[in-house]
């Protein structure tokens, strides 16, 4: 029905998160269809970002620059890490607005199950950020699941022994705003309950 170059297309799309076959030769389609005003842009920036975007040495962010532009921003707070899995939580945190601190991408977090330990994350680099910088304060910015609060658990106790000033948190758990209590799970309402404040 296509050619191998439109077959060999669709399959490289349909690997991307969210898009299976489906959504690929949908995709596909328009990118043929919309060859000078879609193709060709998306072309010119895919190859920018290959030749030029690469990993922060310093927080694991990616950008053009080493170090990135969040760590060279002056503005932020030197004494407030946050501490996410990958560079996705990192984008969604700057997205909200709400930290002005510094980060620390993980790469991961840890998993019996797949196999993934404490030498797979970027855990030794973060150890050496808070024993030789003015951190004061790390954030654990980890999923509410189960390796994502093993790992939270390990970095707190690794952080306890190697920078024992420096206070651990985690993000709150709990109702989302404008969430409605007949729609969360059983975890969210007692997590909740157990991050409780005076009003």
């Amino acid at each position: 029905m296509t050619g191998p170059e439109i077959e060999r297309l669709m399959t490289l799309l349909a690997r991307l998160p969210g898009l299976g076959p489906r959504s690929a030769r949908r995709v596909a389609l328009h990118l043929i269809q919309k060859r000078e005003a879609v193709m060709a842009p998306l072309i010119g920036a895919l190859s920018d970002v290959a030749d030029r975007v690469r990993p922060c040495g310093v927080c694991g962010n990616f950008d053009t620059h080493d170090p990135c532009g969040v760590c060279q921003d002056p503005r932020r707070d030197e004494t407030v890490m946050c501490v996410v899995e990958d560079v996705a939580d990192l984008w969604a945190m700057e997205r909200a607005g709400a930290f002005s601190g510094r980060y620390h991408v993980l790469g991961g977090v840890l998993s019996a199950l797949e196999g993934v330990g404490p030498d797979d994350l970027n855990l030794p680099a973060l150890e050496a950020r808070c024993t030789a910088g003015r951190i004061r304060e790390v954030v654990l910015a980890l999923g509410a699941t189960v390796d994502g609060q093993t790992t939270a658990h390990v970095i707190a106790d690794r952080l306890g022994e190697a920078a024992p000033g420096i206070t651990v948190s985690s993000l709150g758990q709990g109702v989302p705003v404008g969430g409605e209590l007949d729609f969360l799970d059983d975890g969210t309402i007692g997590a909740a309950l157990r991050a409780r404040r005076p009003v």
